[in-house]
């Protein structure tokens, strides 16, 4: 589910942000009325960038060549910009889009495929009303091993990552008690949902795949979350007994396609073109 890191340390939300209370639908933005808040504005504040970058490489190529040469290469590098950004942004919202540790995860889980594991990425299941989980699974593994709810995080490389007791799991100073019940509270909610339409019993585990720090173990059980490395987590599943046969598989995830609805749908549509 990931993000940059979420929870205790003011990273951003894995949720659709919620709308400034200040805007109200319908109505424009007041217009800018000092310099500085024309400044603030990223699309002017772009634009200046570039004026400017413009202005030197102008100078540049008129002193070494000629005023025509540099008007040239002034215009060239303004639309050599406008190309280069128009290439990198995405018209889609960053709440829509998976994150890298994301994407990490997924490439692992694409190699278990010829293993008879069969993947779903960020599926909605329902929130507590209590606020603990945003609804959102990243990875919904089901294989030959179980069925596995897998979050992706990203967290600071800088800080420690520890246990006590296995019930609580911290990040430096931070506890991430409410990371592990979110995982542990998603799960839930899918083994429930899946349960109900399978017609029986079908446990989920749920886990978290940590990229940035160092994980001092392999595997660790914290509150009913399994714990690991991100980069493990393609040897995570491939370490685990197998439960379920192939025609349980297919039947699970089928259903879970038919009950979890995906949360990015571009790139679930994405995904669906190139297979």
């Amino acid at each position: 589910m990931a993000i940059m890191e979420r929870g205790d340390d003011g990273q951003e939300a894995r949720g659709r942000p919620s709308p400034e209370p200040d805007k109200k639908p319908g109505r424009l933005p007041p217009r800018p009325e000092t310099y500085g808040e024309l400044l603030n504005d990223p699309t002017i504040r772009r634009w200046a960038v570039r004026a400017g970058v413009a202005v030197v490489v102008g100078i540049v190529f008129a002193v070494v060549f000629d005023l025509r040469i540099g008007l040239t290469a002034a215009i060239l590098a303004v639309i050599a910009d406008v190309v280069r950004r128009a290439r990198t942004s995405s018209s889609v919202a960053a709440w829509q889009k998976s994150s890298a540790a994301e994407r990490r995860t997924e490439r692992q889980l694409r190699a278990l495929e010829k293993k008879g594991y069969l993947v779903l990425h960020a599926r909605a299941v329902p929130r507590d009303t209590d606020g603990v989980s945003d609804g959102r699974i990243d990875h919904l593994v089901i294989g030959p091993s179980g069925v596995y709810a897998i979050d992706s995080e990203k967290w600071d490389k800088r800080l420690p990552v520890r246990t006590m007791s296995h019930l609580k799991l911290f990040h430096g100073p931070f506890n991430k008690k409410d990371r592990l019940d979110e995982a542990r509270w998603e799960a839930e909610q899918a083994s429930r949902m899946l349960s109900e339409r399978v017609g029986f019993e079908v446990p989920v585990q749920p886990s978290v795949a940590i990229y940035g720090p160092s994980i001092p173990w392999k595997v660790m059980r914290v509150r009913d979350v399994d714990v690991y490395a991100g980069n493990q987590a393609r040897g995570y599943l491939r370490r685990r007994p197998k439960i379920l046969t192939e025609t349980d598989v297919r039947r699970i995830y089928k259903v879970a396609s038919e009950t979890l609805p995906p949360i990015y749908r571009e790139e679930e549509d994405e995904r669906q073109e190139t297979a």
